[in-house]
């Protein structure tokens, strides 16, 4: 579940950090998979609001898949309709698997892991989430050396807790 943001301020910092984050978790994954025994593939996926049924998932597949060839009018009508529904929002996954062991990770979870104060994807929190300033420098830049050592600690330590 993404964090919640409620200030513009913490919106521009994650905006910052994110984009820096992402390419440090993929880059620290690679490193561990070069020294592990377990394999990685990449996978894009849509992530749904919770409470989605299957029924509203193939109902918005199709009708986002109808406004490929939708005249104007029809598209329209499909805009107005999908309005109504719940959207899924792209995801990244990295399946790791090992002999007959897989593991699924959701890369975009570590980047908030490593953006973000006491996040965890785990527990349901109300509260709104804060960004870890310590990864912003003085002048309002990525702190490079902090944000890697950081994203390097949170990998390994993913890592380090896979199955045997």
């Amino acid at each position: 579940m993404p964090p919640k943001i409620n200030n513009s301020v913490t919106w521009q910092q994650a905006e910052i950090l994110m984009q820096p984050a992402f390419i440090r978790v993929v880059d620290n994954i690679r490193k561990q998979l070069d020294v592990s025994s377990w394999t990685g593939t990449y996978h894009d996926v849509l992530i749904w609001p919770a409470s989605t049924t299957d029924e509203t998932k193939a109902t918005v597949t199709q009708l986002l898949q109808d406004m490929e060839t939708a005249t104007p009018e029809q598209a329209d009508e499909i805009r107005e309709t999908l309005s109504r529904l719940p959207m899924p929002h792209p995801g990244y996954h990295l399946r790791l698997q090992r002999q007959e062991q897989q593991i699924t990770i959701d890369l975009w979870e570590l980047c908030y892991q490593v953006c973000f104060i006491n996040y965890s994807p785990d527990i349901f929190n109300a509260d709104f989430s804060e960004i870890d300033t310590s990864l912003i420098d003085e002048m309002g830049e990525v702190d490079w050396q902090h944000l890697e050592t950081k994203t390097k600690d949170l990998v390994v330590q993913v890592f380090a807790n896979l199955p045997e």
